[in-house]
């Protein structure tokens, strides 16, 4: 294994090819991971807020009948049973909104505001309230009144101020958290449509660097006999012989015969 790693020696090319792999798995990691956070916000602060929300509305709502219920007790123990849960579900409202305020509010891109929503909402709820305390507080004088006179005149105003103050103003109320479970919405529908765009950009370049890194393989790789075959055919080819000077050997000299004729 050690000498394997030191006889590694990569090309240029292949680090090129590699550091592009790892530039493209770091940036899909990167988008993927932004998707991913998005998600378990619309979740946590979304879809258990929008849930939050729908509990305040049925919390309010079971306040102004325990109100109702208190302008037709017959009794004042009956009334103090009654009225004794009101700030118990006051209380549980107000810690509902702010859970909910205290998340990350954010403004849609038509304009919708959470920040000014919520805020219209604990307005109104403050407004609601003490309407109501005031109700509750001409029920508490009633039965401790004097006279039956002044206790007739005490529930007559109790109920007046019910109707007429406390109503409008639960329907204000109403009107606050349909708003903002609007701008909920509208908020949400922005934050899918972004991570549905970031989805597909990460895809196009997924299947864009791949095709090009792909390419860059092609092109930069060389096949592993293709060195030893280019070295073999640059080498300069041997000078053929010439057959004039080269080739054939010089005929050795050549002997002159001498004949002895006889003496006569």
């Amino acid at each position: 294994m050690l000498r394997w790693l030191r006889s590694f020696r990569p090309s240029a090319s292949q680090v090129l090819i590699s550091l592009l792999i790892a530039g493209l798995g770091w940036m899909s990691g990167g988008a993927l991971s932004r998707v991913d956070q998005d998600l378990r916000i619309m979740y946590t602060e979304y879809t258990l807020g929008a849930a939050d929300l729908a509990h305040i509305s049925a919390d309010v709502m079971r306040y102004r009948n325990t109100i109702i219920r208190a302008l037709q007790a017959d009794s004042q123990k009956d009334f103090e049973r009654i009225t004794e849960s009101l700030p118990d579900q006051r209380a549980r409202v107000q810690l509902a909104v702010d859970r909910y305020a205290a998340a990350g509010l954010r403004v849609s891109r038509s304009g919708r505001s959470e920040p000014e929503d919520i805020e219209a909402v604990r307005k109104s709820l403050d407004q609601y309230f003490s309407a109501a305390s005031t109700t509750v507080d001409l029920l508490s004088r009633e039965w401790n009144a004097a006279s039956p006179s002044e206790r007739d005149r005490l529930r007559h105003n109790a109920e007046e101020h019910a109707a007429d103050n406390a109503g409008p103003k639960m329907i204000q109320v109403s009107l606050a958290l349909d708003r903002l479970l609007d701008t909920v919405a509208d908020v949400a529908k922005d934050m899918r449509d972004e991570g549905t765009k970031a989805i597909q950009s990460t895809s196009i370049m997924l299947v864009g660097g791949s095709f090009f890194i792909a390419l860059l393989n092609l092109f930069l790789t060389k096949p592993r006999g293709l060195g030893r075959e280019t070295g073999q055919s640059s080498e300069p080819d041997p000078e053929p012989l010439r057959p004039d000077h080269t080739s054939q050997r010089p005929p050795p000299p050549s002997s002159k015969v001498f004949s002895v004729r006889p003496l006569q």
